[in-house]
């Protein structure tokens, strides 16, 4: 029933002027579009006046809306601002980016701080769940070179059975990656081939076994029982299993994104965020609000198409990217 591909290809080489690039440079990058309106937002306020007042904290609270930080986190932000002018006045648009920074940093650390990786022996399992169409395919072929890239060995799982073009698709990115795919024919039980997949990894001595699962949304209760079959077939081959779940989420859908996401994450066990296309928005600031309100860590951020667009995500380098 089951087929496995063996890669025989080398893992694709990252072009000659990647490496010169620092993860702060590529992540500057990825989240230009923010910065650029961002920042002369906050240049502007710094321009209206010496002393930061009360005009200008909503001058500040309109630049944090439009950068889709949303309500909530954005009204957090200036409570926290409001408290501080009351005790010390706000002087000027420096002192008001610096502690802007602080409190971005601050929440965006919070939820990695209670939910860190957790240290397992091999091979140590991830599911990548969410919607069709966030790049929940390509994330778990850029995971496998990032995997590859630390070290450590890999095996790809197909278990989006529904979907035929998931699979031919998750085979371009293992021979790209350079590591070995588990899969079976559309429509096929994608708790078996996980049982594959799992029985494999054990055998080889892998790693990390990353799972690609059908995109679904919480409504479905059809495919969420199936993915509550696939939680319950991992942890009967590996106590704890999986020991991840990372939500793929499209950052350019914003707060919409978002709702779907607290939606999502109810139901799913999700353990961390795979924020891809940051590159394509001028509203990066939906990571800030993933932290606060879904109390979930950005563990990873997708800035292009490339096979090593997919960035460890830094709370330090992304809130210094915007607020440079």
């Amino acid at each position: 029933m089951f087929k496995k591909l063996f890669s025989s290809q080398e893992p694709e080489k990252p072009a000659e002027d990647e490496p010169k690039k620092s993860l702060f440079d590529r992540m500057r990058q990825a989240v230009s579009r923010t910065r650029e309106s961002f920042s002369q937002k906050i240049a502007d306020i710094a321009a209206l006046t010496r002393t930061v007042d009360e005009n200008a904290l909503d001058e500040l609270e309109a630049a944090l809306l439009t950068s889709d930080l949303g309500v909530q986190t954005t009204t957090a932000i200036l409570d926290a601002l409001r408290d501080h002018a009351r005790h010390r006045a706000i002087e000027g648009g420096a002192e008001l980016r610096d502690l802007l920074k602080e409190q971005l940093i601050a929440i965006l650390r919070a939820p990695q701080a209670s939910a860190a990786t957790p240290q397992v022996p091999p091979p140590k399992i991830t599911f990548l769940v969410g919607v069709n169409g966030t790049g929940k395919t390509t994330s778990s072929g850029k995971l496998a070179a990032w995997s590859r890239a630390q070290g450590r060995s890999v095996l790809l799982c197909a278990a989006d059975t529904f979907r035929a073009a998931a699979i031919e698709q998750l085979e371009v990115w293992a021979q790209r990656s350079g590591v070995e795919i588990i899969k079976t024919k559309h429509g096929g039980d994608p708790a078996a081939v996980l049982y594959d997949a799992i029985t494999a990894a054990k055998a080889r001595g892998i790693d990390d076994l990353y799972v690609d699962t059908a995109g679904r949304l919480h409504t479905k209760s059809g495919l969420m029982d199936e993915l509550d079959k696939m939680r319950r077939t991992a942890s009967r081959l590996i106590p704890g299993a999986p020991h991840e779940v990372l939500l793929v989420m499209d950052a350019t859908t914003g707060q919409n994104g978002l709702q779907q996401a607290r939606q999502f994450t109810q139901s799913a066990g999700v353990t961390g965020i795979v924020l891809t296309k940051l590159d394509g928005t001028a509203k990066g600031g939906i990571a800030v609000a993933i932290a606060r309100e879904l109390n979930l860590p950005v563990r990873f951020a997708g800035v292009g198409e490339k096979m090593t667009d997919l960035l460890e995500f830094s709370p330090e380098e992304f809130v210094d990217s915007l607020l440079e």
